[in-house]
């Protein structure tokens, strides 16, 4: 009897985390949950979070952007500012002698104790207060300066042999956590030009990558959800490089904060067409307050100036209704936990905000209307369709017009980054009678509701206030939210 329920009990905790874990749809392009309910990835990208912030901060940190509607926070192990060299807030560093096999453990756990409470135990902390707010960590276990030669505090110190190792030692210590989405990669290429100069061969790091990989499913098995955030570019999305890889279940790229003109609708829209097929999304695009393409030493306010609420926005809206599974946020001075009294800041251009401030920016509390707009339809049936426009859709960063809808379909949705009238052919749209809505990207409300007898191209301009809009087209039968 006591055997028949100790297995009962082991099999109801099997599946309970089984059912809270994030997988691919089947038809691989986008998430859901185990128990097949859509799951729309927002994520935010606050990569020294274990590193610079303490107990308190975090909770803070934390609740805040659980209200915000963000689902996943992105954060990193072993953490790209002298993340080996310098320790967290409680004086404690991660490894002991720079080496990924060991990692920085004491006895005990209590927050009071300053000797007992380690690195990881912190790690922990979060991890579980995250999962408390049902909030997913997207857990990179390094930076990428660890593992490549290219630039960056570094050291290198990871090898396939050691990667495999220190991957499978926090697959363990976080089996049990239903809230861990694995990242590989941390802003590095996985294959590029080495930088010595005497040669120019490829530097080749897939099999360490590899090897991290295959340590987290040694542990946790195939079911591990597992993904790459490559550096910025083109060239560098992870489908360039792990396409055919059964451990990649999902493809990322980083638009990146060098150009506003970054079409990343495109990017979306040739990794949907590679086999096999694989959810994606940008993982990295312009950080709100990010100076743009700071790094040539010829920025000015006045000349590039920064990102704007509406920079993320346009940026976001076009990969996502190309067919993207989600969108990660970002904010300059957020990833780095900008508190000048402890850290330097970085690449900041002439405006420092301080990161409790930096919370509540404007595209920050904007994020959550993508999400809520997206799940308001049926979700699993939606796919990109440019036809629906019959007007000019543009041409470049500052006009391109995107349309997605219902393959059915029982709705449409077009995305204008400019106040401008458009053309749509409504017989792509079920139903005699059209509901009309134009919905506002910056307060998720909608606006000039209206009901259309129509069933062919048609006209509609968006309110006079404000820059960028949704139209949101709708088969008034189904009577959508």
């Amino acid at each position: 009897m006591k055997k028949v329920l100790l297995i009962t009990i082991v099999a109801l905790f099997s599946t309970l985390y089984c059912s809270s874990q994030i997988m691919v749809d089947p038809s691989h392009r986008y998430l859901q949950t185990k128990d097949g309910k859509p799951f729309f990835w927002l994520g935010d990208t606050d990569w020294e979070l274990f590193h610079r912030l303490n107990r308190e901060e975090a909770e803070y940190f934390l609740e805040t952007r659980r209200q915000q509607g963000f689902n996943v926070i992105q954060a990193v192990a072993l953490a790209e500012f002298e993340g080996l060299r310098k320790p967290n807030r409680y004086g404690k560093f991660p490894l002991v002698n720079l080496d990924p096999t060991q990692l920085a453990i004491t006895p005990g756990n209590d927050p009071n104790d300053s000797i007992a409470y380690d690195y990881w135990d912190h790690m922990d902390y979060i991890i579980d207060l995250a999962a408390k707010k049902g909030l997913y960590i997207g857990l990179l276990p390094t930076w990428g300066d660890k593992v490549t030669v290219m630039w960056g505090d570094g050291p290198r110190i990871f090898n396939e042999t050691n990667a495999e190792v220190y991957a499978t030692t926090l697959a363990q210590r976080y089996a049990k956590n239903w809230n861990i989405i694995w990242i590989l990669g941390g802003d590095r290429p996985a294959q590029y030009k080495s930088r010595a100069v005497d040669t120019d061969s490829m530097v080749d790091d897939r099999p360490i990558w590899r090897a991290m990989a295959r340590g987290i499913e040694k542990v946790i098995g195939k079911d591990a959800f597992i993904t790459y955030h490559p550096s910025g570019g083109k060239e560098n999305r992870s489908s360039n490089f792990f396409q055919a890889e059964n451990w990649l279940d999902m493809n990322a790229f980083q638009s990146s904060h060098g150009s506003r003109e970054t079409d990343a609708w495109n990017w979306v829209t040739e990794d949907l067409a590679k086999k096999p097929q694989k959810p994606v999304l940008d993982m990295e695009p312009c950080y709100e307050d990010h100076p743009v393409n700071p790094w040539d030493g010829k920025w000015t306010r006045a000349g590039r100036g920064y990102f704007t609420a509406y920079d993320v926005r346009a940026r976001i809206y076009r990969s996502v209704f190309a067919g993207g599974c989600g969108i990660t946020y970002g904010h300059h001075q957020i990833w780095q936990f900008l508190d000048t009294s402890l850290n330097k800041p970085v690449n900041i251009g002439d405006t420092l905000i301080p990161w409790r401030t930096a919370m509540v920016s404007e595209a920050a509390g904007e994020m959550h209307y993508l999400k809520q707009l997206m799940l308001s339809r049926p979700y699993f049936t939606r796919i990109p369709d440019q036809t629906l426009i019959t007007s000019d859709n543009g041409s470049s960063y500052a006009n391109y017009i995107t349309a997605t809808r219902d393959s059915r379909g029982s709705y449409a949705m077009i995305y204008l980054p400019q106040n401008r009238p458009v053309t749509v052919d409504l017989s792509k749209i079920t139903g005699a009678v059209k509901r009309i809505a134009w919905f506002n990207p910056r307060d998720g409300k909608n606006y000039n509701i209206q009901q259309v007898a129509a069933n062919g191209p048609m006209s509609f301009g968006p309110p006079l206030h404000g820059v960028d809009w949704v139209l949101v087209i709708d088969d008034a039968s189904k009577h959508f939210k």
